[in-house]
Formats: C-alpha cells, sequence, structure tokens
C-alpha cells in the first residue's frame, strides 16, 4: 500500500514538472505549425498576422546559389583562350599539314591514295591546275603532262639525305621502265624550296642524276599551292638565316595520261619495287 501511494505521489511529480518545463519552453512545434499555416492562410486574404509574420519560402537550389556565388566568370578566360587556340591549330593543319603521310594508307575516303600502300585511285582525288617554270624558264602547266605517265617527285636540292635517295631511285626505276619494259614515264621534280632552288641551280643539280628529269619551281605562293593541292606538307626548320632544312612528306606520285593521281609511293620503295609496282598500273590500263 505505501509503494502504491509513494508510485502515485512520483507521477503526480513527474506530470508537474512536465507541465512546468512546457510553460518555460513556450509552444510546442506542432503549435507553432498551427499557427503558421494559419498566419499564411490570412495573408493569403489580404490579413497579415502580425504576431506570426510569414517566413520566406527558398528552393534548394535557391540556397545553393546564395551560400556559393558563381564562379563561372574565372573559367571564361580559359575556355576562350583554349577554343580561339584550337582554330588557329585547324587553320594551321588546313594550310600547311594536308599531306598523306609517309608509308601508311589513308584512312579517309576523300584523302586520295596512301603513300606505300597498295591502293589504287579512282580518279582525280588529288591534284588540280598549276603555273610554275621549267629549269629552262619556260612555263609549265598541268596541260604539258596530258597524255603521258608521270612520276612527280616534290623535294629541294638542299635536302641531305632523303632527297638526293629518292632522286636515284626515281632515275633507276624510270631506266628500268624504259630499257626493260619499254614503258616511258617522265621524271618530274617539283622544288618545296624555291627560294634558293632558281632555275639555274636547279638545272645543275637534276643534271647529276638524271637529265630527264623536269625540274620545276617558281614563286613561294605557286609551289604551295600546287604543294596543297597535292596534299604534300612541307615547312622551314632549323633556320639559320640563309641556312636551313625543309620539313616534308617526300611524297612521289604516279599520274596516268588524264592527269589523274593512281598511286602514291612513301620512302619505303627501293627502285625495283618502284618500277614493279608503275609497271603493274600501267600494263592494268593498256589491257
Amino acid at each position: 500500500m505505501f509503494s502504491s501511494l509513494r508510485l502515485l505521489v512520483s507521477c503526480k511529480h513527474g506530470a508537474n514538472q512536465a507541465a512546468n518545463f512546457l510553460r518555460r519552453s513556450g509552444p510546442s512545434r506542432r503549435i507553432q505549425a498551427f499557427n503558421y499555416s494559419k498566419s499564411t492562410r490570412n495573408s493569403s486574404h489580404g490579413k497579415a498576422d502580425s504576431n506570426n509574420p510569414p517566413f520566406p519560402i527558398r528552393t534548394q537550389a535557391q540556397a545553393q546559389a546564395q551560400a556559393s556565388p558563381p564562379s563561372r566568370a574565372r573559367y571564361a578566360a580559359p575556355a576562350l583562350l583554349l577554343g580561339f587556340a584550337g582554330f588557329i591549330s585547324f587553320l594551321h593543319y588546313n594550310d600547311e599539314r594536308r599531306a598523306v603521310p609517309k608509308g601508311q594508307p589513308s584512312t579517309s575516303s576523300n584523302s586520295g591514295c596512301g603513300c606505300g600502300s597498295n591502293t589504287t585511285v579512282k580518279g582525280p582525288i588529288i591534284g588540280g591546275p598549276f603555273t610554275l617554270m621549267s629549269t629552262q624558264n619556260t612555263v609549265v602547266t598541268e596541260k604539258d603532262f596530258s597524255g603521258k605517265w608521270v612520276l612527280l617527285y616534290f623535294g629541294y636540292s638542299f635536302s641531305p639525305d632523303v632527297g638526293p635517295e629518292q632522286l636515284k631511285m626515281m632515275s633507276i626505276a624510270v631506266d628500268n621502265l624504259e630499257s626493260s619494259h619499254n614503258q616511258k614515264i617522265m621524271p618530274v621534280f617539283v622544288t618545296l624550296d624555291p627560294l634558293r632552288d632558281t632555275p639555274s641551280h636547279l638545272h645543275a643539280y637534276l643534271k647529276e642524276f638524271d637529265s630527264r628529269i623536269l625540274g620545276i619551281t617558281g614563286s613561294s605562293s605557286a609551289v604551295r599551292q600546287m604543294a596543297q593541292e597535292y596534299r604534300v606538307f612541307f615547312k622551314k626548320v632549323q633556320e639559320d638565316g640563309d641556312d636551313y632544312l625543309v620539313d616534308t612528306s617526300h611524297n612521289m606520285y604516279l599520274l596516268n595520261p588524264k592527269m589523274e593521281v593512281v598511286r602514291c609511293f612513301g620512302v619505303e620503295y627501293n627502285p625495283d619495287e618502284l618500277s614493279r609496282e608503275v609497271l603493274k598500273e600501267v600494263t592494268s590500263v593498256s589491257q
């Protein structure tokens, strides 16, 4: 009995403590929520509750935007610089780097033939009209090659190694085709260094390899235009005043009598391979 009485007194005392705590701490969250909803309804009817003013409602995106100020401006300048650099690179690529890689077949359906591959071009994909000067100071255009099979090589006389080897290969192949197979091929050398390869200098240089090789030079703009039409890359490197080298793709093309490029030969060919591949193309047309 005494324990039951003690329990009753304890419960009553606990209830009194809970009531005192609620009075001290103010209205509960449930009552606050009710008052807020009531004040919102009053505001919608034009009656603002001065005791419970409505709180502004912010979305999560607005809260994040206020917490962290926009930082796009600091990325705008680097992005603009990168875009400008990419545009300049694109122009440079189109202006000078339109060559087919040496010894590699082309991966583009509109790029012509692949140097060093067994691909045969079906039509005049590369090439175009040109007007240059021969070593005899006569005007040379693409019309002068019409009706002839032509081996066309782009190089320069000051080449220390690759250029002379390519000219030797061209000379041996042309001689082999004419003497052994009665196939006359016209060898043509187009300089990519017209400032130093003047007509007289180029004539003396080519005479050391084969007098049948027709040397072609001209103004810098005319040479560059023809190189671009035939997708030949070239650029001055290691410049020291008038002493410099020319980095080039060393392309050698076989043109049929219609002035269509049918094969492109890379530096990996030897004279026997070159003459054999040229003969294959020439006889395939005549059959």
